[in-house]
């Protein structure tokens, strides 16, 4: 998950919003942890679980790392920022993010993490 999370952070450009969702273990932090990486941040990236939102700036691009899972509301988004986030021309990353697919802008890559046997797998969703 860390090695396709750095692959996809070489082509970035700023202003991506990456939608991630799948169950709990399904990788979408280890990916996140290699976006971040591949930005050029080299200090450590934890879930935003119970912070609701994690912010890294001292790669090529911000990065604001989400989390939905414990959001009650819309409202409860935009009172974190969200609309800010994602005008500030860095890259979104939202872990559970299906649980409000309306807050997603039309361009936002939608990634489905998968647990199969063997191992998890990603697909991105039209």
């Amino acid at each position: 998950m860390e090695a396709l999370g750095r692959e996809i952070a070489a082509g970035l450009g700023g202003g991506e919003v990456l939608a991630l969702v799948g169950g709990l273990g399904a990788g979408k932090t280890r990916f996140t942890k290699g976006l971040v990486a591949g930005l050029g941040h080299e200090g450590e990236v934890t879930s935003p679980t119970f912070a609701l939102m994690h912010e890294y700036r001292s790669g090529r691009l911000p990065v604001f790392h989400l989390d939905f899972y414990r959001l009650g509301s819309a409202e409860e988004l935009i009172g974190i920022g969200w609309d800010e986030m994602l005008d500030e021309g860095g890259v979104v990353v939202a872990e559970w993010a299906d649980r409000f697919p309306g807050m997603l802008p039309p361009e936002a890559r939608v990634l489905a993490f998968e647990v199969v046997e063997g191992g998890r797998r990603v697909r991105e969703m039209g």
